[in-house]
Parts: structure tokens; sequence; C-alpha cells
């Protein structure tokens, strides 16, 4: 239990610091990694369940961090990464990677987008291997060390 207790303070305190810089973020390559990153997480499994594409879907539209775009523009490229992902797992795991990596040069968004992803992907209390591996993916994609979120 100390581990889940650990990971919802590490996830609170992360969403703490995203908000105080959310303004800066405010960019259609945030926007896209950003939903890209939580694509891969609701898909991290290889598959598409339609249960965590609307719980994912609801906690990016009551995101702090996300509420600086418009919730349909986030939730169309949401559903379109994942519609990526369903069709061809491997292929949209490409594209998604892809699109994070466009933020390699602007380390502070792309450590934002990892940390959207821990937030996402801890947010039902079950932080699991596959949504790690997810996560240490986009990590690797900018650059930056998965140790630095102890992942």
């Amino acid at each position: 239990m100390a581990f889940w207790d650990q990971l919802r303070s590490r996830t609170q305190e992360m969403n703490g610091q995203l908000k105080t810089k959310a303004g800066q973020f405010k960019s259609k390559e945030f926007a896209n990694a950003s939903m890209a990153m939580c694509a891969l997480i609701a898909a991290a499994d290889g598959k598409v369940d339609p249960s965590e594409r609307s719980k994912t879907a609801a906690l990016i539209t009551s995101n702090d961090v996300l509420e600086i775009f418009p919730p349909s523009e986030l939730r169309d490229k949401f559903d379109w990464y994942l519609d990526r992902l369903a069709r061809d797992y491997d292929f949209g795991k490409v594209e998604a990677i892809a699109t994070i990596a466009k933020l390699k040069a602007k380390q502070d968004q792309a450590r934002a987008v990892i940390q959207i992803g821990i937030i996402i992907g801890g947010a039902d209390g079950d932080f699991d291997a596959d949504e790690r591996r997810a996560v240490k993916d986009a990590c690797h994609a900018v650059g930056i060390a998965p140790a630095e979120f102890d992942l």
C-alpha cells in the first residue's frame, strides 16, 4: 500500500507543478504530444478497450493542466491517436512517439508530457507495467532518463 500512497502523492505533486507552468505550454505541439501520450497510456496493453477510452477521456477533460485547451480539440486529437493505435498498434505507437519526440528541443514541455502520462496512468491507482513501459518509451523519445521519474 505504501507504493500506491507514494505514487498518489507524487502525481498530486506533479499535477501542482504542471498547473503552475501550464500557461507557458499553450501550443499545438504540446497539445498533440499530450494527447499522443494519453492515447499510449489508454492502449498501453496493445488493446483499445472502450472503458479505458472513456476513463482516459474523462481524466483529460478534468485535468487542470489541460484546461488551457478547448476540450473538444483535445478529445478529437485523443480519439485520432487512439484510433490509429486500434487500427495498427505498432504503427500507431510509432506515430504517437514521433509526435512526442517533437518536444525533444523543448525539455520543459517534454517533461510535462511525461508527467501527464504518469498522472493519467496512475489515476486509477494501478500504474501497471504496460503503462510504465509506454512512459519510458516517451522518455527515450525526448531524451530524458526514465530514472528521473523513478521508472
